[in-house]
């Protein structure tokens, strides 16, 4: 342990109590990883760093007192929300303090519009709070247990996208943000100043409170539906998105993807699956589009629960069940555009095996495209085939921010002069390959 690990540590035990800092091997460890697993790539590169010291401040103001202490010591500091992530961006790469957010969990405030959170609070639990007040939330990632901070530093966007677009198209009405200073504190931004912050893993500043927009609560029904082709499936996809009142979830899935997906009735052996979160007023419309594509309706259910169900086999998660259904066989790609529906064969050979998970999207189509794993190079290769068939696509195999990293690095220059704030993830010299539009 260094001098200055050790010093941080006394400091921090002082503000936060005993509990609230750790040294043991268990919480390192545990505070180093997130769901890189998730790409074979990064997996071979792993241990791609560890933690020297772990703390829990539970409160924004205590996140800032926390980050100044780190400062002060000069000693780097990765922000942790539930680790959910997928990419490496909550591994601390420099070792140093895991600040982990997740015991500053109050809810401060709903209000008409909007909540106030730590950002420590559970997605989920911003979601039950809102629908006690007749409200719901704009959109929250496929993994509602994760924190709001991690999903506003390192989401893109999720279960209400369709309608409501990603996190930088207006969620985020304010933050508190807390920048690498000596005597820091929480900086209050609004609007368009506060949106640099977010998806940024935390590199320019940490943010220790939100405050997010809600809208009127909807009467939302899980919708089950299987069809004997994905190429069925698919041709429903794009008027999904189309119905009013617009779904807040539209997943498929071929055969083996739906197969790997934890066993369900609404979820049927052999056949191509549909899920979706449909406002009750659009249960009929959605219900002909299904039939008249040559599916069936396998199951519309109610409740919290079974709306989070469906969202938690969505986006990067049906990848997920088929990693462990045939573990260390396959990768994914993120995609996007109409050619994942117009010329699915043609994308789906891209990679050997490949078969693609979709989602509806108010604009086109994203989806993951799963192949078999057998070297980075066939994985990067793909890329350009992609970019000849018209379809967009995100690298998910590096940690490097991607979102706006030019913005980002310069804002980083001013809030983080000495380069302490998650380092290792913005690269600044050489461009992130990505195809992703926007």
């Amino acid at each position: 342990m260094t001098d200055q690990i050790s010093a941080l540590a006394a400091e921090l035990r002082e503000l936060l109590g005993d509990e609230g800092v750790s040294l043991q091997d268990a919480a390192l460890d545990r505070a180093s990883v997130d769901g890189a697993r998730l790409s074979p790539i990064l997996v071979e590169q792993m241990p791609l760093g560890r933690a020297e010291l772990v703390a829990w401040p539970t409160s924004a103001e205590l996140i800032a007192k926390t980050v100044a202490a780190a400062v002060r010591h000069q000693v780097p500091i990765t922000p942790r929300g539930k680790g959910t992530g997928n990419y490496g961006q909550a591994i601390p790469m420099s070792g140093g303090l895991v600040l982990d957010t997740t015991r500053a969990r109050s809810i401060v405030e709903i209000g008409d519009g909007y909540a106030v959170v730590e950002a420590g609070v559970a997605m989920a639990a911003i979601e039950h709070a809102a629908n006690a007040t007749g409200q719901q939330i704009l959109l929250y990632p496929s993994t509602a247990n994760s924190s709001i901070g991690g999903f506003l530093s390192g989401g893109s966007g999720g279960t209400g996208s369709i309608r409501h677009g990603m996190l930088h198209h207006g969620f985020a009405l304010a933050l508190d943000v807390v920048h690498a200073r000596p005597d820091a504190e929480l900086q209050h931004f609004e609007g368009e100043a506060a949106e640099p912050y977010i998806h940024n893993y935390g590199t320019a500043g940490i943010i220790a409170r939100a405050k997010v927009k809600l809208e009127p609560l909807q009467p939302w029904r899980g919708f089950f539906a299987s069809f004997p082709t994905y190429e069925q499936a698919l041709s429903v996809i794009r008027p999904f998105a189309q119905l009013k009142p617009t779904p807040r979830l539209v997943s498929a899935d071929p055969v083996t993807l739906a197969e790997a997906l934890p066993s369900d009735p609404g979820i049927p052996a052999g056949r191509s699956s549909l899920r979706a979160i449909l406002d009750e007023a659009s249960l009929e419309a959605a219900t002909a589009l299904v039939l008249e594509a040559g599916g069936r309706i396998e199951d519309v259910r109610e409740g919290t629960q079974a709306m989070l169900k469906i969202s938690r086999i969505s986006y990067n998660h049906p990848i997920e069940w088929l990693q462990k259904a045939f573990p260390g066989k396959y990768f994914h790609v993120e995609v996007a555009g109409d050619a994942l529906v117009d010329r699915i064969h043609e994308v789906e050979q891209v990679y050997f095996g490949g078969m693609l998970h979709i989602e509806a999207q108010k604009d086109r189509p994203i989806g993951m495209l799963a192949g078999i794993y057998s070297s980075a190079e066939e994985v990067y290769a793909g890329f350009d085939r992609l970019t000849e068939l018209g379809v967009g696509f995100h690298n998910c195999h590096q940690w490097y921010v991607d979102y706006q990293p030019e913005r980002t690095a310069e804002l980083a220059r001013t809030t983080d002069p000495q380069g302490l704030l998650n380092p290792g993830k913005l690269k600044q010299d050489v461009k992130v390959r990505t195809g992703r539009q926007g």
